[in-house]
């Protein structure tokens, strides 16, 4: 686990830097819009497919629980999530988005209230000396009110929004620039390769981490029969909207899309769906996805490199289905009647939420608070699904990851026209090293590729110079 986090910030940053800068603009565009599109359908398509479900099965209706419910503490408003997503992709420091990112925080204000001077309620006290009773003057002071106000704080977690826009940006810029931008560009591309091979070593110990991992959450279980008996079909109706999100709309979108077997693709994913499954993070597991994606799926190296960590960012369709689910099930269990117009609110809130939900273990119980509290429900009935919310994260992981892959596949069919180089029957030079003559004493260097912004270029054959338009030249650094 610790391994694959270290791994998140030079495989966001080197992938997709070295990505972009190679990407003519209009590719780049068309592939952004594409990408969030399909990522956004798929969020709300998924939100659908669970509230369809618990709307069927009925998981809250007769259940009884029994709660330590905190009372009530500070509940941040759906405005300040989103404006903390929005601070978040322009960070203001750059390290410092590197281990930490920008929450508001609620401080709270104590409104005491006045006391009053004429006693507000009389009791009336038996005595046996007096047949009256005895009169007891009492003064009732009503709670104090506690209001919250805002102030910027901070989360002790990577900004991984922040970093993803700021490498790209740097991506496009160096693509741009031209031979002036080929060194970083170069520089780049060999932290890629090295934290590939890094990823290679690590996967042999993999076993032994997963094993241990889920053995030490089971252990924490208290009473895993009472715990069945109150959430066990609220955890069947969300593993079902999973099953049906995960391994039945999404393979047919594949197909529709591509026209393709999305089985055979899937297959080239076990791997990191299994990763998934042990550290119940998308961004941990984000090095092993593009492994597979390279490795197993051929996906080009291009797309996977923009589409996966934009992917790990804001794609969480698990996590949207997730909340839909659980805000309808708290709403059943308080015998809440939800209209037409509350069930289109949570789709709504849902998809937002995710999409600010960072992709660590349990990030859906803080972005849970928004929905709850957009349609009126108690947010502190959180504490109803915390004892079994480690089990499903970890699959809701899996159907996050698995629907970044699938969209690495759909978008590198729909842009294929984009990259032309990557089409069968046409060489493309590597970005590795090329052997060198066998009379020769020249070092091993990688090829660079260098945009060209002129209008066209000339070709010198025989004794004519011929003229041919040329986007794209491939230079080797050679070192004497």
């Amino acid at each position: 686990m610790r391994m694959l986090k270290m791994l998140i910030l030079p495989l966001i940053t080197s992938s997709l830097m070295s990505g972009l800068s190679s990407m003519e603009s209009k590719a780049c565009c068309r592939m952004g819009v594409l990408t969030v599109t399909y990522y956004l359908w798929t969020t709300f398509i998924a939100v659908v497919v669970g509230i369809v479900l618990v709307i069927i099965i009925k998981p809250g209706v007769g259940t009884e629980m029994e709660s330590n419910r905190l009372g009530g503490g500070p509940v941040m408003t759906s405005a300040d999530a989103l404006l903390d997503l929005i601070r978040n992709m322009v960070p203001s420091n750059l390290i410092e988005a590197t281990f930490q990112q920008y929450k508001t925080d609620l401080i709270p204000i104590l409104k005491v209230p006045a006391r009053t001077i004429q006693p507000n309620f009389v009791y009336v006290v038996p005595d046996d000396s007096d047949l009256k009773g005895q009169t007891v003057y009492l003064e009732l002071t009503p709670p104090p009110e506690v209001l919250y106000k805002t102030s910027p704080g901070s989360s002790q977690q990577m900004n991984v929004l922040g970093i993803v826009i700021f490498s790209a940006t740097m991506g496009l810029l160096l693509g741009r620039m031209g031979e002036r931008g080929a060194p970083l560009v170069n520089v780049c591309q060999c932290i890629n390769e090295c934290v590939m091979k890094i990823i290679n070593a690590a996967v042999w110990y993999f076993p032994f981490g997963i094993i241990f991992l889920v053995a030490g959450k089971i252990l924490d279980m208290q009473d895993p029969s009472t715990l069945g008996k109150k959430l066990g079909w609220y955890g069947i109706t969300v593993l079902a909207g999973l099953f049906v999100h995960g391994l039945v709309l999404l393979p047919l979108f594949y197909f529709i899309l591509t026209r393709k077997n999305p089985f055979s693709y899937i297959r080239g994913l076990l791997q990191a769906m299994v990763i998934a499954l042990a550290t119940s993070s998308s961004s941990a597991t984000l090095p092993i996805t593009m492994k597979c994606l390279l490795e197993n799926c051929h996906v080009d190296r291009q797309i996977a490199r923009f589409v996966l960590p934009v992917g790990a960012t804001i794609n969480m369709d698990g996590t949207a289905l997730y909340e839909a689910v659980a805000a309808i099930f708290i709403a059943q269990v308080n015998d809440y009647e939800l209209d037409f117009g509350q069930l289109v609110t949570i789709s709504i809130t849902a998809t937002a939420a995710s999409i600010g939900a960072a992709g660590i273990p349990q990030a859906g119980l803080v972005t849970m608070v928004i929905v709850l509290t957009s349609v009126g429900l108690p947010p502190d009935d959180i504490t109803l699904i915390v004892a079994i919310d480690w089990i499903l994260d970890r699959f809701r992981t899996m159907i996050n990851v698995l629907g970044d892959a699938l969209a690495a596949g759909i978008i590198a069919h729909l842009c294929r026209k984009d990259f032309p180089l990557s089409g069968v029957g046409k060489s493309v030079p590597s970005y590795g090293t090329q052997t060198p003559h066998n009379n020769s004493h020249s070092v091993d260097v990688p090829m660079t590729e260098i945009h060209t912004h002129k209008d066209c270029m000339f070709e010198t054959m025989g004794d004519s110079a011929g003229q041919k338009n040329a986007h794209t030249v491939y230079y080797n650094i050679c070192q004497v």
